[in-house]
């Protein structure tokens, strides 16, 4: 497994794509009102990036047919944008990628539509707060196991269960890298694989289901939701490793 060590010059090349998508995804967090559709946000996305001077980076990336995953309410990520208009009381994921001077950046949120019930709100704050104290946690030296590891524990500990065979993953030259990080403890010993170097570069994404952890994915081949059919929450980041510590890239 060769994971790549990013140069100071190339790590601010990830953060200028990078930023695009900070930048997007807030424009769609304050566009999240009743009655817009998928489809308009998802539009609204793409004009952004591309007036920044990116390119929208999931259109077309493994048959992806838009720019932004719109993932609503039980979908938990990989949502297609449809005509669907939001509801009160909807919850719906945003996952962006751009593509920058060659460089690449992806970040993710879980919003709600309205006023939502209070499992709902801790739904959405157990994807928010586990990415962020997980981001506290890095430190050079540490495994990527670990890493997994504490991404696990605070998801259980706040009530819910991580998403199955979905993980974080490098980024650079392509949007997805060595090395592949799960939000769970994959086998026993968290004491073996990679450690975390500085100039290191991933996205940690953090994707809560309610119950039960197995994905199906729908019949439209991206839409993935859990077994127990009950709602889900994302959230990502984009973060290097800068001095020793975890400096988040992704943000508007």
């Amino acid at each position: 497994m060769a994971i790549a060590l990013r140069k100071p010059q190339e790590i601010e090349k990830l953060r200028a794509a990078n930023k695009i998508v900070g930048g997007a995804l807030e424009l769609l967090r304050s566009n999240t009102k009743v009655g817009v559709s998928l489809k308009e946000l998802d539009a609204m996305a793409e004009k952004f990036i591309f007036d920044a001077g990116a390119r929208p980076s999931f259109k077309g990336l493994y048959g992806f047919p838009s720019a932004v995953c719109c993932s609503l309410n039980q979908v938990i990520i990989h949502g297609i944008p449809t005509d669907y208009k939001l509801q009160e009381g909807d919850v719906i994921g945003y996952d962006i990628g751009t593509e920058l001077d060659g460089w690449f950046g992806d970040a993710a949120i879980t919003v709600g539509v309205g006023k939502i019930d209070k499992q709902d709100e801790q739904l959405i704050a157990c994807a928010k707060d586990t990415l962020y104290e997980a981001i506290d946690s890095i430190k050079v030296g540490m495994r990527f196991k670990e890493l997994s590891g504490v991404l696990e524990k605070a998801i259980i500990s706040r009530g819910f269960v991580p998403l199955y065979n979905f993980c974080g993953h490098g980024i650079g030259k392509k949007p997805h890298e060595e090395p592949e990080i799960p939000n769970y403890l994959d086998g026993k010993s968290s004491k073996a694989g990679p450690k975390i170097k500085n100039g290191m570069v991933f996205c940690l994404e953090p994707m809560i289901c309610q119950k039960e952890s197995e994905p199906i994915i729908l019949d439209n081949n991206w839409d993935v939701v859990s077994t127990d059919s009950l709602r889900g929450s994302h959230y990502e980041h984009t973060v290097a490793v800068i001095n020793g510590k975890a400096e988040i890239l992704s943000l508007a």
